[in-house]
């Protein structure tokens, strides 16, 4: 009969390896998330091919995560905490793809509105709302390494500030669209880009939970702040 502690230590490898593919995987989505928003702000519309061309690789990514989880599974029949590991990795690999997903949204969209008439101030103040879902991503991602739950708090209650700088924008494409209706088609544009950033920041708070699930077996019991009440968006 194998040796458990011999069971345990290939058990803790595997999990180690899968665990650095999710590392490199938020890495990747990190950095689309800042190039996305910079190549809307500097026009870059290399830069914005570039992001689209890379989610290709956080897929990929995705893929080979969930295998190697369900291989887990399949193999070492987890129970306990180390089953709720296995299940929090599917679940943090899926969010970090759809928030790749998001970042190749905004940039395909860029490479539209860098042909349109400029709206005054609102390609920075989607830059800064990007950069706070950026940072709140890294401190979840630190949080899941660490099993930091006080951390992983901290970044849910930080989503509320996503959420107003969202709702903020919102209204000033409004009022753009009203004062001139030449900007009606940028304000489109730039509306479902910031919807995309909020959406984001929904699933670095989902990443956060799953930090909380992991380390106390349970989802968090009270429903996080939210400050968004326009009508839902969602784009594939």
């Amino acid at each position: 009969m194998p040796n458990s502690e011999h069971i345990v230590s290939s058990f803790d490898r595997d999990l180690e390896g899968i665990q650095a593919k999710i590392m490199r995987m938020g890495g990747l989505v990190e950095v689309a998330i800042a190039q996305s928003s910079t190549a809307l702000e500097t026009s870059d519309l290399d830069l914005a091919m570039a992001v689209r061309k890379a989610d290709k690789a956080i897929d990929a990514l995705e893929e080979e995560v969930n295998e190697e989880a369900a291989r887990i599974i399949a193999l070492r029949q987890p129970i306990a905490s180390d089953l709720r590991t296995v299940l929090s990795i599917f679940r943090v690999s899926a969010n970090l793809e759809r928030i790749g997903d998001y970042a190749k949204n905004i940039a395909k969209r860029s490479q539209a509105v860098i042909e349109l008439p400029a709206v005054p101030g609102d390609t920075a103040s989607l830059k800064r709302m990007a950069r706070q879902v950026e940072l709140m991503l890294k401190d979840a991602l630190d949080a899941y390494i660490q099993k930091d739950v006080d951390l992983a708090e901290d970044v849910r209650q930080r989503d509320l500030e996503v959420d107003q700088m969202y709702s903020a924008l919102f209204r000033e494409y409004l009022t753009h669209m009203m004062e001139d209706p030449r900007h009606i088609t940028t304000c489109m544009h730039l509306h479902f880009m910031a919807k995309n950033i909020e959406r984001m920041g929904d699933h670095v708070t989902s990443v956060a939970e799953q930090v909380i699930y992991l380390v106390t077996g349970e989802m968090p019991d009270e429903d996080r702040p939210k400050e968004d009440k326009t009508p839902y968006v969602q784009e594939a």
